[in-house]
């Protein structure tokens, strides 16, 4: 419950140089009263002034648990915004559990996961998309994912979704007031005037819904197959890119059967590459299930990677991995350019031609690391459009938030069809409305409880 003095172990359980332990609540300097004690003697933490830091030991009655220092935040200038204290121990597993426990044995609770930062927002010091920026600041992957994520946590999206709402609010409150009491207040040209208002409204949400799927990708990376036939040079691709070897890699055709995954930092661009079983007929059942893998990873994929050999000839295994390049973002690369070609990169575009498509060809070396860099700067302009760079736009990155914004503009759209088919005020209200309280789920002022729990539950314990 909200009044109970909560506590948890904040960082990793793992042995490290320091540990803190975090308690909050209304009994928070009580029970810090009954475990420390000072090495001078000084008065008790609850009367001492509010962020200072007190040197001294826990006990548990007379046994002697740690030697810490103590952090006293009072309410409301803490994280929670209640009454706070961080035990700063040594940070070895067993000790951390053993201050943790002592602490529960004199009055506190374990806390649920995320319920610090749950108290933080049921206290009006954060938003609910603040306190989303929360997990993903601690899940930041990348500067990208890091930078967005400390911008909302400074609650840039918290004020554009606020300014909004409130725009919406000063609509809906006119067009009460001027069905209440229409012989003073004259609704005459005003559907023309808020068709204007809806349409600034919606570019704004355009403009956010616009920034998700570069959002997602820079956040949680895009989703690579490095696809093409066996021996092709797939498996050495890999281990350039991630700079060690991976893969296995030989000269005996269909040595990758099973699906490799790594993670790529690119630039600041986060890339799940996936290493797949060459592409061919084959009556090796275990191969087989391999290829059938690949097709499936690059049905899902968002960048394909494509590499030909160019020291064979182009044939029907080629074909088909072509087949799954429609309608996707790929770069084919005809590697082992250092070989005598028996396909040029003219002969490739015009192979590319006759299918109807229109993918960047690099040609590289991936035995002698030769035209690796195109690559990655070809899928940077694929992708971003040049540099990677965050500008202090506001990016989003949640589903939750993409829904609601987009259920939001979905009400607007009601709205000027409404105003365009000359229908009553009180229409437009509704729709309003509803537009309101879409984006109030963002910020959690409509939020229900359910789904704020939901939202918690993924946090890590002791935040």
């Amino acid at each position: 419950m909200k009044g109970d003095t909560i506590a948890a172990i904040a960082t990793a359980m793992t042995n490290a140089g320091i540990g803190i332990v975090r308690i909050s609540g209304e009994e928070s300097f009580q029970i810090a009263d009954r475990i420390y004690r000072s090495v001078n003697g000084r008065k008790k933490l609850s009367q001492a002034d509010s962020h200072t830091v007190h040197y001294g030991y826990i006990y548990d009655d007379e046994k002697l648990v740690d030697e810490v220092m103590v952090l006293i935040f009072k309410a409301p200038a803490s994280y929670t915004m209640e009454d706070t204290v961080e035990i700063t121990c040594h940070g070895g597993t067993l000790v951390m559990k053993r201050i943790l426990e002592t602490v529960i044995k004199y009055g506190a609770r374990p806390a649920e996961p995320g319920e610090f930062t749950k108290r933080a927002f049921l206290n009006g010091r954060i938003d609910l998309s603040q306190a989303e920026s929360v997990i993903d600041l601690i899940n930041a992957r990348n500067d990208f994912a890091l930078e967005s994520s400390i911008s909302q946590l400074r609650g840039s999206l918290k004020e554009k979704i606020q300014r909004i709402r409130q725009t919406i609010l000063h609509e809906i409150a006119f067009i009460e007031s001027a069905l209440d009491d229409p012989e003073h207040i004259s609704v005459d040209g005003y559907g023309e005037q808020l068709y204007k208002i809806v349409v600034q409204m919606q570019e704004q949400l355009r403009e956010l819904l616009l920034t998700y799927d570069n959002g997602v990708l820079l956040k949680e990376g895009i989703n690579t197959v490095i696809a093409g036939k066996p021996n092709a040079g797939k498996s050495s691709l890999m281990n350039v890119l991630v700079g060690k070897d991976r893969a296995i890699v030989t000269d005996i055709a269909g040595t990758t059967r099973d699906i490799l995954e790594e993670q790529i930092n690119l630039d600041g661009i986060i890339l799940n590459v996936t290493d797949t079983a060459g592409v061919r007929e084959t009556q090796d059942i275990v191969e087989k299930i391999g290829v059938d893998r690949t097709k499936e990873h690059l049905l899902n994929a968002d960048l394909i990677i494509y590499v030909v050999d160019s020291s064979t000839d182009f044939d029907e295994n080629d074909r088909e991995i072509l087949s799954f390049l429609r309608e996707k973002r790929a770069i084919i690369l005809l590697n082992k350019s250092d070989l005598p070609q028996n396909i040029s990169e003219q002969e490739l575009y015009g192979i590319l031609q006759g299918e109807k498509l229109n993918h960047p060809i690099i040609s590289v070396s991936t035995k002698e690391k030769k035209g690796i860099e195109k690559l990655e700067d070809k899928i940077k302009e694929m992708f971003f459009t040049g540099d990677i760079s965050f500008n202090n736009e506001i990016f989003i990155t949640n589903v939750r938030q993409k829904s609601s914004l987009q259920s939001a503009f979905d009400s607007l759209s009601m709205v000027g069809k409404s105003i365009e088919d000359g229908m009553p005020e009180d229409f437009y209200s509704i729709d309003l409305m509803n537009a309101y309280e879409e984006l109030g789920t963002i910020t959690g002022e409509t939020a229900g409880e359910d789904l704020i729990n939901e939202i918690f539950s993924s946090f890590c314990m002791g935040k």
